[in-house]
């Protein structure tokens, strides 16, 4: 396995590779990175892993100072999982001067995550723009729990013409039902047992609606008064379409709930993929 820090170097070691698939990380890798690892290796002979914490999406007073930057640790599971490459860029490799220029994803930005970390998907979506340009993936792997992130992406290739795949990989839960993230490393022992209930709180909101609940605007606001007497402070919790996070109608069928809060200081997503009959 390869480890590079310069463009220069990752450019070098891509030379012989006959097909290539990225796996865009922030590092502190668990196992649903891994998950994404083990996919990327179904789709191309190089794979790529790219570890590096973008301020671009950081917004005011979020915690881009004190994320955790465990690259030596990342580099050792990533050897294990069988990748070809790690790039991982300084600020000085990825922004060599000041980034005037950001991509504007549109109003699917502007909903949801986007609503409450205003620039945080313009951030991502530069960013990502600039490792399928240095990388020139064949396939792109990304993480379902980052569902709107995933969506932004998608229309990012679409609305560009890339010649890039994008592959979604199902959320790895640990075995109370939380969504892995690197955030959950900021949980105290309380909190990482009230995380359970963000899970919890989804799939009583997926059974309401296959129930043929009428009114699913009540059956978000009874999960987002469970989760706030529980000491959550949530963003929104919302059933939305999957094809494009829009307002549902009666004749939707695909369907997901996604919903973002927080325990303390740190700030939770997760989301449910599900189809109505």
């Amino acid at each position: 396995m390869h480890i590079v820090h310069t463009i220069a170097a990752l450019w070098q070691v891509l030379e012989t590779a006959e097909s290539i698939a990225l796996v865009p990380t922030m590092g502190n890798l668990h196992d649903g990175h891994l998950k994404l690892v083990e996919t990327a290796r179904e789709y191309a002979d190089c794979v790529v892993v790219s570890i590096y914490v973008n301020p671009l999406q950081f917004g005011v007073n979020e915690d881009l100072a004190r994320y955790p930057r465990t690259l030596e640790q990342d580099c050792q599971k990533l050897r294990e999982a069988g990748a070809s490459v790690v790039f991982a860029p300084l600020d000085s490799e990825m922004y060599p001067s000041p980034q005037t220029m950001t991509l504007q994803p549109g109003p699917v930005a502007d909903i949801l995550c986007g609503a409450s970390r205003p620039g945080h998907f313009s951030g991502v979506a530069t960013v990502v723009l600039k490792l399928f340009n240095l990388v020139q993936p064949d396939v792109a792997v990304f993480g379902k729990k980052d569902y709107q992130q995933l969506l932004v992406i998608r229309q990012l290739v679409q609305q560009f013409n890339l010649p890039i795949q994008i592959v979604g990989v199902d959320t790895v839960r640990t075995a109370t039902g939380l969504a892995m993230s690197s955030r959950n490393g900021y949980l105290s022992a309380a909190q990482l047992e009230a995380a359970r209930q963000l899970y919890a709180a989804l799939q009583q909101l997926v059974r309401s609606v296959h129930a043929g609940e009428q009114d699913v605007a009540l059956a978000q606001q009874a999960a987002l008064q469970s989760l706030s007497t529980q000491g959550w402070q949530m963003d929104y919790v919302e059933v939305r379409r999957q094809q494009d996070l829009g307002v549902i109608s009666a004749e939707d069928r695909a369907l997901v709930v996604l919903a973002a809060g927080k325990l303390g200081s740190t700030r939770l997503i997760d989301n449910i993929e599900f189809e109505l009959a």
